[in-house]
């Protein structure tokens, strides 16, 4: 009775996952072999494409540096966050989240107010005398890292802090007691059994920025267009409902491909945590 009452508990929204979710995304990836010209001659188009190859390694490259930025920044700041005291860290995990509130558009152009050439970080070095013109800053790969790595942290830091929190302390007064130095304590007692966060915190950095829209169109523009302007560009400019289908498909596929090598990586380092 038990197993039937799970059944049916779960069914609801297994049906609602697969019909709002899984059946538009094999619909859309079906479209792309429907062409007359061959069953995979919109891919062979794209890859044979150098303009959009150039946009995929593109976009790949920033959403990887993007994460491992991320990762970093989000991995100290949470690990600070859980050494503090009860409201000091409430005070903290309020402070690290609050630009969730914000929207990613209001955000994004934020940074245009900041970087560009009459913006402020080039008025204060201007007036600190150490350029003598403004610095283009502007629509490069790095201001687009630059406002994605602010976009995503946050949420790297929720998912690190929690994990950090549940390690027992008991296990890392273990390790010093045993003679291990902090960094070695670090190395082998900690960061293994923060994997699981880890791996959370990359796929969703990750899967964010990947497919992000907003920010490479204010940041990066024309200059700088990665798949997610790409993919409107298709469908909404250019009405190439194929083109963005097959786009759509290859953002799939590569997001897919890439959280399972972090899957993978992550049975590496501890084998409890996927």
């Amino acid at each position: 009775m038990n197993k039937f009452a799970k059944w049916g508990l779960t069914l609801p929204a297994t049906i609602a996952v697969t019909l709002l979710l899984v059946v538009p995304v094999l619909i859309t990836i079906a479209t792309t072999f429907g062409e007359p010209k061959g069953v995979f001659s919109t891919y062979t188009a794209f890859f044979n494409s150098g303009f959009r190859t150039n946009i995929l390694y593109r976009t790949l490259r920033i959403a990887l540096i993007t994460t491992a930025i991320s990762l970093v920044i989000g991995f100290l700041t949470a690990y600070v966050i859980a050494q503090m005291p009860g409201r000091l860290k409430s005070i903290a995990i309020i402070a690290a989240v609050f630009p969730l509130l914000t929207g990613v558009v209001v955000r994004s152009f934020a940074w245009l107010i900041i970087l560009g050439k009459n913006g402020i970080l080039n008025s204060s070095l201007l007036s600190l005398g150490i350029i003598s013109e403004p610095l283009s800053m502007l629509y490069t790969e790095g201001s687009v890292i630059v406002a994605m790595v602010y976009l995503f942290v946050p949420l790297m830091i929720l998912t690190l802090t929690g994990v950090l929190e549940g390690i027992p302390r008991d296990v890392v007064e273990a390790s010093a007691s045993l003679g291990a130095r902090p960094i070695a304590t670090f190395f082998q007692v900690i960061l293994p059994l923060a994997v699981p966060g880890l791996i959370v915190g990359a796929v969703l950095v990750f899967t964010g920025s990947f497919t992000s829209y907003a920010t490479p169109q204010l940041l990066g523009g024309e200059q700088m267009m990665m798949m997610g302007t790409l993919l409107y560009q298709r469908a909404m400019v250019t009405f190439d409902w194929v083109g963005a289908s097959t786009i759509a498909a290859i953002m799939v596929v590569i997001t897919i491909a890439v959280v399972s090598i972090m899957s993978r990586i992550a049975r590496r380092l501890n084998p409890m945590a996927v």
